[in-house]
């Protein structure tokens, strides 16, 4: 998508959208577009003023949020996860009737079906992170290796100052800073999904809920059978835009058991070996191609590499030369 208001700062990036002090009524209208139904309301006199920033990426939605004097958002029943990481200033939230006080040391969460009550104290900002409901369950129980009895557990506040959620509200706001920059990797179909993947993973990593204890144990590693019929379906095709759960599917393993698999088995995680196999099919295309009828970047997009720099710093490590320097050799 590509949406702005007239004179608001920087022409947006693909999967941006931007809104730039704009009143309640234009806030509540992106709102309710990107995250939830959701009323918005200004109990003092005057006029509050809202900022927005919001970048998508599939079931993953990210935004920065200002506000300019107190504004209060409530939601009669969640659809999806979502998470409030305040950056500046306070947000008063409510849930369940637990009131919570979040300043930017403290996430507070919200889970499907739950009411919503949030009061930003102005002048504040916060990151609003909302998690479609089946995208968040499906990961985990991809990295289970079985069914799960959502919703999710998620508690109503979390501590960002340390440990794993320290570094998943890191992973978070590099996904904010990337908002302005329209060349960013992160609107690569390949890297978008895989961050996307690592936001949802990240979080079921990072704060307590039922399945924790769980997800966190030593995995058991996966069958050699298992291992092979990967093998097998990355060598078939290693131009298929696979993620790890894909391949823990074809493994009929849990992800965290066909990673510990691979690394046992093969000394390299799943997606390494996919990016191994991927480089082994491009240098062979090069070596029998005709340079005057065929491109690098269309060789490293045939074999599922997004971004030609890094396309060509990892067939150097492995190769010894360039692409450019296997193609013109071939001629």
């Amino acid at each position: 998508m590509r949406d702005a208001v007239p004179g608001a700062g920087p022409t947006p990036a693909p999967g941006t959208v931007y809104f730039d002090s704009v009143g309640v009524r234009e806030a509540h209208d992106v709102v309710n577009r990107f995250y939830h139904p959701m009323s918005l309301g200004v109990p003092d006199s005057g006029d509050a003023k809202v900022g927005v920033e919001v970048i998508q990426l599939g079931p993953l939605t990210v935004g920065h949020l200002t506000f300019a004097g107190r504004v209060t958002l409530v939601a009669r029943e969640m659809d999806a996860y979502h998470v409030t990481l305040p950056v500046t200033g306070q947000v008063l939230a409510r849930r369940n009737g637990r009131e919570v006080i979040a300043g930017p040391a403290t996430a507070v969460a919200f889970r499907p079906g739950d009411p919503v009550y949030l009061r930003p104290e102005g002048p504040s900002a916060e990151i609003d992170v909302r998690i479609e409901r089946w995208a968040l369950e499906s990961e985990l129980t991809a990295l289970l290796g079985h069914p799960i009895d959502g919703p999710i557990d998620l508690p109503p506040a979390f501590d960002l100052t340390n440990g794993p959620a320290h570094s998943w509200s890191r992973l978070i706001r590099l996904l904010h800073d990337e908002l302005e920059h329209e060349t960013s990797l992160v609107f690569q179909p390949l890297i978008g999904e895989h961050l996307c993947n690592s936001v949802l993973s990240g979080l079921l990593l990072s704060v307590p809920h039922r399945y924790h204890e769980e997800l966190v144990a030593p995995a058991t590693a996966g069958p050699p059978r298992a291992i092979r019929r990967v093998l097998d379906a990355i060598n078939e095709e290693p131009d298929r835009a696979f993620t790890v759960a894909d391949l823990a599917g074809i493994a009929g393993t849990s992800v965290r058991s066909l990673q510990e698999g691979f690394r046992r088995h093969l000394g390299c995680t799943p997606m390494a070996y996919l990016q191994q196999t991927r480089l082994a099919r491009a240098h062979e295309t090069l070596r029998g191609a005709n340079p005057a009828g065929l491109t690098v970047a269309a060789v490293a997009n045939r074999w599922g590499f997004a971004h030609l720099g890094r396309f060509a710093s990892a067939y150097r490590a492995r190769f010894g030369v360039s692409p450019s320097e296997t193609l013109r050799r071939s001629a």
